[in-house]
């Protein structure tokens, strides 16, 4: 009887650990690599401990159009605190484009500079850690100007900028 009480156990230690290491919330974090000076890996708590913007998005999905407000960090805040490296040539600082990527499920969108740069376009493209109220278990890329919300990777693990 006890050899069965401590296999049991074993067993849900095990579960335990396989749901922490599989889980979303358990991920490394996001990683900023790529044409940037300053690589960088963000965590949870480090995303949340830097400034956030709020905004409501209604976008088309596939099972119709979704309404949610979403709280993050700016795109553009994490890709300029890595700093650019430019290439040569003309206008080179304007030729980046980011690729926002999620390791669980292979989706990734790509976001021009140009789209976030505050002296261009300068949208609100953040990378959400709460979904209208709650906590995210990792960040979600929101893109409130897309009418579709086909560039929303929902769980963000990498950013390379090109």
């Amino acid at each position: 009887m006890c050899e069965g009480v401590q296999m049991t156990r074993a067993l849900a230690a095990f579960a335990v650990f396989v749901l922490m290491i599989c889980s979303p919330a358990a991920a490394s974090g996001v990683s900023l690599t790529g044409a940037v000076v300053n690589p960088k890996s963000y965590s949870m708590p480090d995303l949340e401990a830097m400034p956030q913007v709020s905004l409501s998005v209604t976008q088309q999905t596939g099972s119709g159009p979704v309404s949610h407000s979403y709280s993050g960090v700016l795109l553009w805040s994490l890709v300029t605190a890595a700093q650019f490296k430019n290439g040569p040539g003309k206008n080179s600082y304007l030729r980046h484009t980011m690729l926002v990527t999620s390791q669980s499920d292979d989706y990734a969108a790509a976001i021009s500079e140009g789209e976030i740069d505050p002296k261009l376009a300068g949208d609100q493209v953040i990378l959400a850690i709460e979904k209208d109220g709650a906590k995210l278990d990792a960040p979600q890329l929101v893109v409130p100007g897309d009418s579709h919300a086909a560039r929303a990777v929902q769980t963000v693990t990498s950013i390379v900028v090109q």
